[in-house]
């Protein structure tokens, strides 16, 4: 099967759409497919290339992007870093998108979190008679309310325009379903993400470690993920004032000067990838993710996998990974003190937080990508039954 995907977002970036991007690519690949990308240029990318770079470790969770190369060519559009927020880059009007994807000799367009280049995949891919696959990733609702303080019904219309006009949309949690289906998207099925649990595991927990970030012996409360308004990392700050606890915080982003000072006696370890990264979740007592608009939240997921029992909103993606009572506790979105209150019950008992975190290891372990991705093929044929093929 010839798949092009047209993607927001693609490694070097670091975060969920680039991280799920690439392990759709590279189960395609693995499974004898034909994958394309075509995604925004980043500083210094090439128009098409395999991998002209370093393997990229990491995403929002820190799973290794590239162990070697990218598993398909990578077809680059011209782009600009999005204000206030460079990590994030826009793709500008191209030609290269349609003339990439009559080259390839696409069957199918997979369009990853179609928002700005995404709808213009799939205005080509219209204009070309090709079946769509659109993914859902992405609560540009929620952003919108955090950014703008408005804008949320503006948001839902270009979403719902898009996703309305793809074959199916895919949504990663039941809460997105219902999100898309509440506001007119039709043609929606679930498709959940895999985990590495190979390399988040619970072996890897690192006493020295633990000694160098907790020297008075404190329980180690992680965070992990963007420093973005958006995350609410701030709602850590109760934590930070318990005794016998150390807030650790891992990533980079806009809000990282402020959170230095909102959360005080935190360490703040930056961006971290990789084993080095599921080292430092390994060695923590516990992971509590703040953000409450996330339509699955990998780290949440990846932090199960590293046997670690998990504080999460009662919200979005989190409310079909936490099950309350067993591998975690889900707390009131944005309630600070709600968020104390659950780790200090958590550190209170050590015996309860272990068996959350053993609970929560068996809960994962046979999600792999492996698994998801064959489940993607399936979305595929389906569609593909659906449509006429289109003549080579």
């Amino acid at each position: 099967m010839r798949v092009v995907i047209v993607t927001e977002s693609f490694p070097p970036d670091v975060n969920g759409v680039a991280h799920c991007t690439l392990q759709t690519a590279r189960h395609l690949a693995a499974r004898g497919h034909e994958p394309l990308v075509i995604a925004p240029a980043t500083a210094g990318a090439t128009t098409t290339s395999r991998s002209s770079s370093p393997p990229y470790p990491g995403t929002s969770g820190g799973t290794d992007l590239f162990a070697s190369a990218a598993p398909c060519p990578v077809v680059r559009v011209p782009s600009l870093p999005l204000p206030g927020y460079s990590q994030v880059r826009v793709a500008l009007p191209s030609r290269r998108l349609t003339a990439a994807l009559i080259a390839h000799r696409a069957e199918l367009v997979h369009l990853a979190g179609p928002f700005v280049l995404g709808v213009r995949g799939m205005a080509a891919a219209a204009r070309l008679g090709l079946p769509t696959v659109a993914v859902y990733q992405t609560d540009l609702a929620g952003y919108a309310r955090t950014y703008l303080g408005a804008g949320e019904s503006t948001a839902w219309r270009r979403m719902r325009a898009v996703h309305s006009a793809a074959d199916r949309t895919l949504a990663p949690s039941t809460a997105a379903v219902r999100d898309l289906t509440d506001h007119g998207v039709e043609r929606v099925r679930l498709w959940p993400r895999g985990v590495d649990t190979v390399r988040f595991r619970p072996a890897l927990r690192d006493e020295a470690l633990r000694r160098r970030l907790a020297p008075g012996g404190e329980k180690l409360v992680g965070y992990v993920g963007r420093l973005a308004p958006e995350k609410h990392v701030e709602l850590l700050a109760g934590a930070c004032g318990l005794p016998g606890v150390r807030v650790v915080v891992v990533g980079d982003g806009p809000s990282g000067s402020s959170l230095r000072a909102a959360l005080p006696g935190a360490v703040f370890l930056g961006r971290r990838t990789g084993d080095d990264l599921a080292r430092i979740v390994a060695s923590l007592d516990m992971f509590v993710h703040t953000g409450p608009y996330e339509t699955f939240c990998q780290t949440v997921q990846e932090a199960m996998a590293s046997g670690l029992p998990v504080v999460a909103p009662a919200a979005g993606g989190p409310l079909d990974l936490v099950d309350h009572g067993r591998t975690g506790l889900l707390v009131p979105p944005h309630d600070t003190d709600a968020v104390r209150a659950a780790v200090g019950a958590l550190v209170a008992d050590p015996a309860l937080a272990a068996a959350y975190g053993r609970t929560g290891r068996a809960m994962v372990e046979g999600r792999t990508w492996e698994a998801v991705g064959d489940q993607l093929l399936g979305h595929y044929d389906e569609v593909l039954r659906d449509r006429p093929a289109v003549a080579a």
